[in-house]
C-alpha cells in the first residue's frame, strides 16, 4: 500500500467508524456467534502473496462484525463499560499513526511530559492530595502489581529484587472478600501466595469491616507473620460497595502497612464534588488507582496509578542497562521504570484530548445523567415488576432480583438466570450478573458514553415484556 492508497481507504474507513457509531445500536449488543464460528471461516494457513485491502476490509464486514459485541451501544448495561467518546477515537488515530514507543523521555519528550501533566490535571479534578504523583498503567490490575511489589519491596528494604525470597519471609495481604480478582493474581504473581491472602469479612452492604480486618491483622502478628498491604476497594465489582478508607487508613498507619485504594470504576465519580465522600481518608493511602477508560470517555486502555512515594516506586521498578542510559535521565521522568513494562504507548494523548473536548463541567454533566438514570431505573423496576434492590445503588450500578411469589431462593436464582439470557438472547441489551449472599443478582450499569433516557425506558419495557 504506497501513501496515495493509504489515504484513499483511511477515508472510507473514517466514514465507516462515523457510520457504526451513529447506527451502533442497530446491531445485536452481544454478539450471537457460537464458539468456533469465526474459526470455522478462517484458512488454515496465511496467504502466500499479499491482497487487496477492499478485500480484507470486506472480510473484517462480513467475518468479524458478526463476533463482536458492542461495547459503544447504549444498550450495553454490561459489566462496568469500557467508554469510548469521538476525541478519543481522534487521539487513538493520531497514537496509531506516529508510531511511538514512549519508554523514556528522549524517546519521545512530549509523550512524557504531556503524560506527566495530565496526571496532574486529574489528580487536581478529582481532588485528589496534592503529595500524590501518577503515572498511567494499562489495566487496574498492572497497577495494583506495581502496589503490591511497592509495598514487598519497601518492606524489606529493596532486597528481595535481588536476592529473591528465601522462605523465611510470611508477608500477609488483605482485603475485602468482595475485591476482585486482580488481586489475588497479583498476590500470585508478587510470590506472596494465595494462601497469605487474607479475604477480610464485609458488613450489610458488602463493604470491608474495619473491626474484622484489624482481627486479622492481630492474629497474623501472634502467628509470626509480617502484615503487609492492605487493599481497600471505593466501588467493588459485584455491587460498588464503598469500603470506609478513613478506618481501614488507621489501621495501616498504626500496624504500619502499605494502603492501596481501589477505585478502578467509580473513581471517576469523585470528579463531582458531591461523591468525594468515598475516597475519605485517602490522604492516607500509599497508593490510588482508577481507570479513564471505564467512565471517563476515554478509550481502552488508560489506568491512572498514583504514589505518595514515587521512590519507592522507581526502587521497585528501575534497571537501567547502558542502552538505555541517556543525558537526561536525572532531571526527566523516564516511565519505563514507574511499572511492568519497558514499552509504553501515548496513552497521554487521548486523555489530553477528551478533557479539553469535554471540559470538567462537560464530564460532571454527563456523570449526574447516569447517576440519575440509575435512581430512575431503581425507583421503576421497583414500583413496576415489585423487583428487590439487593445492595446501595450508590452511583449507576443497580443490582436487582425479579421476585416470583411461592419461588425459594435457588428457584428464584434461576428465574433471573433465565430472565438475563432472554435479554441477552433478544439483542436489543446486554446485561450481567453476580451472586451476593448467594443470591443471585442482575447487574445493570449506566455508564455508556452515549447513553440517554430512552435507552433506560426501553430497558424496563424489554424487562417487563419478559417477566
Amino acid at each position: 500500500m504506497n501513501s496515495q492508497e493509504f489515504r484513499k481507504e483511511a477515508h472510507r474507513l473514517v466514514d465507516w467508524m462515523a457510520d457504526y457509531l451513529e447506527e451502533v445500536e442497530q446491531y445485536p449488543v452481544k454478539s450471537p456467534q457460537a464458539p468456533g464460528d469465526l474459526l470455522k471461516q478462517l484458512p488454515a494457513a496465511s496467504p502466500e502473496k499479499g491482497e487487496a485491502f477492499s478485500t480484507i476490509f470486506s472480510d473484517f464486514q462480513s467475518l468479524v462484525m458478526p463476533g463482536i459485541t458492542h461495547w459503544q451501544s447504549p444498550n450495553f448495561f454490561a459489566y462496568f463499560p469500557a467508554n469510548s467518546s469521538y476525541p478519543s477515537v481522534l487521539a487513538e488515530m493520531l497514537t496509531a499513526t506516529l508510531g511511538a514507543q514512549c519508554m523514556i523521555w528522549e524517546t519521545s519528550p512530549a509523550a512524557a511530559e504531556l503524560e506527566e501533566r495530565m496526571m496532574e490535571w486529574i489528580r487536581d479534578m478529582m481532588g485528589l492530595p496534592k503529595d500524590f504523583t501518577g503515572v498511567i498503567q494499562d489495566t487496574a490490575s498492572t497497577a495494583t502489581l506495581c502496589a503490591i511489589l511497592s509495598a514487598r519491596e519497601k518492606a524489606s528494604g529493596f532486597t528481595l529484587n535481588h536476592t529473591g525470597f528465601t522462605g523465611n519471609e510470611k508477608y500477609t495481604i488483605y482485603c475485602s472478600s468482595q475485591t476482585h480478582s486482580s488481586i489475588d493474581k497479583a498476590v500470585r504473581i508478587a510470590g506472596i501466595g494465595s494462601d497469605q491472602l487474607r479475604k477480610v469479612a464485609v458488613d450489610s452492604e458488602f463493604a470491608m469491616r474495619p473491626d474484622a480486618l484489624e482481627a486479622h491483622i492481630k492474629e497474623d502478628i501472634a502467628l509470626g507473620y509480617t502484615p503487609l498491604c492492605v487493599v481497600a476497594a471505593t466501588g467493588t465489582t459485584s455491587s460498588t460497595a464503598m469500603d470506609p478508607v478513613s478506618a481501614i487508613g488507621e489501621i495501616c498507619q498504626r500496624y504500619n502497612l502499605w494502603l492501596h485504594v481501589d477505585a478502578a470504576y467509580a473513581g471517576t465519580a469523585t470528579i463531582l464534588p458531591e461523591k468525594r465522600w468515598i475516597i475519605e481518608g485517602v490522604e492516607m493511602a500509599d497508593s490510588y488507582v482508577f481507570n479513564p477508560h471505564k467512565w471517563m470517555f476515554t478509550n481502552f486502555d488508560c489506568t491512572a496509578y498514583y504514589v505518595k512515594d514515587k521512590g519507592a516506586l522507581i526502587r521497585t521498578f528501575e534497571i537501567l542497562p547502558e542502552y538505555l542510559k541517556t543525558k537526561t535521565d536525572h532531571i526527566v521522568n523516564n516511565y519505563r521504570d514507574w511499572g511492568v513494562p519497558l514499552g509504553r504507548r501515548f496513552r497521554a494523548l487521548k486523555l489530553w484530548f477528551v478533557i479539553r473536548s469535554y471540559g470538567k463541567e462537560g464530564i460532571q454533566k454527563r456523570l449526574r445523567e447516569h447517576i440519575s438514570y440509575a435512581q430512575y431505573f431503581e425507583e421503576e423496576i421497583q414500583k413496576r415488576l415489585g423487583a428487590k434492590i439487593l445492595a446501595p445503588t450508590h452511583l449507576n450500578l443497580v443490582c436487582l432480583q425479579l421476585q416470583k411469589p411461592g419461588h425459594n431462593t435457588e428457584a428464584l436464582n434461576a428465574y433471573n438466570a433465565e430472565i438475563l439470557q432472554k435479554i441477552n438472547d433478544s439483542g436489543k441489551a446486554y446485561l450481567t450478573h453476580t451472586k451476593l449472599n448467594g443470591v443471585y443478582c442482575i447487574r445493570v450499569v449506566f455508564g455508556q458514553t452515549y447513553l440517554q433516557h430512552r435507552h433506560v425506558e426501553n430497558l424496563l419495557q424489554l424487562f417487563e415484556s419478559l417477566v
